[in-house]
């Protein structure tokens, strides 16, 4: 096995959007099989027909394409062991129940859902961890055919020995080892005939020629369940996994898309850099060996799950702003302003200069493009008042600071505003603190913002001056 190509695989349910748990799963996997030379695939594992759409499948494939994360085989790019839709694979999966049961590893149980849960009620009062209790594991003939006459519908379970235990090792955690009494007989098909997750995933892996599947710790006690359908289907080629710790809200939770947190189209609708995201998620649990913003082919010849951290690690929002505060001064001002542009919004103000120039002077202040279209709507709008520590501020000045200022004309604050200030400073006898606050206040309507130098010479000469001339009156 080691000396086949790397292939690794995202297997997401297309039942709504993704949130940052599944985008790191997919950058694992990416990265793993980018660093090796390999082949990323992407499989929709739509089995759910109730709650699976072609839309949620569509927006997926773009997220992914924004992220950088190319894929080398999928629904949309086809490749050589599809389809790679779940639901247009049923005759695998049908061949694999049929071998399960005609072999004997697999069997018809009847059992109701008000049974087993009385089953398992039972178990837990007794201090015994709940387990399917076997009911049907020996029926005769007869038993089975009285059941189907009473219309009971089947599910399918896999026998899984009574002794013995199966150990693998694990990418990130190293060698793990699970008792088969401990697991129980578990559903492979439901009762509509569907296949279940451990079926459909286990025989997709093998069939789709898999050799290593890096996901979150909740799938560690299904691998051992693979693990067992694999021997038994005969698959002599099997994946290699890993698990790694889950990403938490700040509430230490998993990540959800039922609680709506951290999802990826509102981050990217908001404004984050994809580079910003990657970095942010890769360092969630793994340490690249830069500190500063790495691109995905640096990121994939650094990345080693044997490295991965163990436990979960918070989502921390104010790592995220830092990171794309990095991304955005990466940005050459061309950029920067397709960036900010693409965010404007409706009524977004008209700019007097060119959308470069403008987003190069602001970009310290903005870490999204509503924030430049705000300071857009302060500096450029006639119609922009200033805010209330702003007013405070030019009323703690006095008129007196703006008269003088509306006196210098030579030079103009928006041809030398470092000259103008100094000269306004001699004629009001203000300086440092005294002098440049309420200046800006006056002329962005804010007490903090970009440099004055690189703002002010952007603006209209007639809106400055009717800025001071408004506090010079006051």
């Amino acid at each position: 096995m080691s000396d086949d190509p790397i292939r690794t695989r995202f297997a997401p349910s297309p039942t709504g959007a993704l949130h940052l748990g599944n985008v790191r799963t997919a950058l694992f996997n990416w990265l793993y099989a980018r660093g090796h030379g390999g082949r990323f695939i992407l499989r929709s594992e739509d089995t759910d027909a109730e709650r699976s759409a072609d839309a949620s499948l569509t927006a997926l494939t773009d997220a992914l394409g924004w992220l950088g994360l190319t894929v080398d085989e999928g629904p949309e790019e086809g490749g050589p062991h599809g389809p790679y839709r779940q639901s247009e694979r049923s005759r695998l999966y049908d061949d694999a129940l049929a071998r399960l049961q005609d072999s004997g590893h697999a069997y018809r149980c009847y059992c109701t859902r008000e049974e087993l849960a009385e089953a398992r009620r039972r178990q837990l009062a007794a201090g015994r961890p709940p387990r399917y209790p076997g009911t049907c594991r020996d029926l005769s003939a007869e038993e089975r055919a009285e059941r189907e006459a009473a219309g009971r519908v089947p599910t399918i379970r896999f026998r899984v020995p009574d002794e013995g235990s199966i150990t693998f090792s694990d990418l990130v955690l190293g060698s793990q080892t699970a008792r088969l009494r401990e697991i129980g007989d578990f559903i492979i098909a439901r009762s509509d005939g569907s296949p279940a997750f451990f079926l459909a995933n286990a025989v997709d892996d093998a069939e789709m020629a898999v050799t290593h599947v890096l996901r979150g710790e909740d799938h560690l006690t299904n691998t051992p369940r693979q693990l067992l359908l694999l021997n038994a289907l005969g698959y002599g080629q099997q994946p290699r996994y890993g698990h790694f710790g889950l990403i938490l809200d700040m509430d230490g939770r998993p990540l959800s898309k039922r609680r709506g947190g951290a999802m990826l189209d509102e981050l990217r609708a908001r404004g984050y850099r994809p580079e910003a995201l990657i970095n942010h998620l890769v360092r969630i649990g793994f340490a690249p060996p830069a500190d500063g913003i790495m691109d995905l082919d640096a990121l994939a010849a650094a990345f080693d799950p044997a490295r991965v951290a163990h436990g979960g690690a918070r989502h921390d929002g104010a790592a995220l702003d830092g990171w794309q505060r990095q991304a955005l001064d990466r940005l050459d001002a061309d950029a920067l302003w397709e960036w900010m542009a693409a965010g404007a919004p409706e009524d977004a103000v008209a700019l007097p200069v060119d959308g470069p120039v403008f987003a190069a002077a602001v970009r310290p202040n903005i870490l999204f493009p509503e924030d430049g279209w705000a300071w857009a709507r302060r500096l450029f709008d006639p119609e922009a008042e200033p805010d209330s520590d702003a007013r405070a501020e030019i009323a703690a000045a006095g008129p007196g600071l703006f008269r003088a200022a509306l006196a210098v004309q030579d030079p103009a604050p928006t041809e030398d505003f470092g000259a103008w200030a100094k000269a306004t400073g001699r004629a009001a006898g203000a300086k440092g603190r005294g002098l440049y606050r309420p200046l800006r206040a006056a002329l962005t309507n804010a007490v903090e913002g970009p440099e004055l130098g690189a703002v002010v010479p952007l603006m209209p000469p007639e809106l400055v001056a009717a800025r001071l001339r408004a506090c010079a009156a006051d």
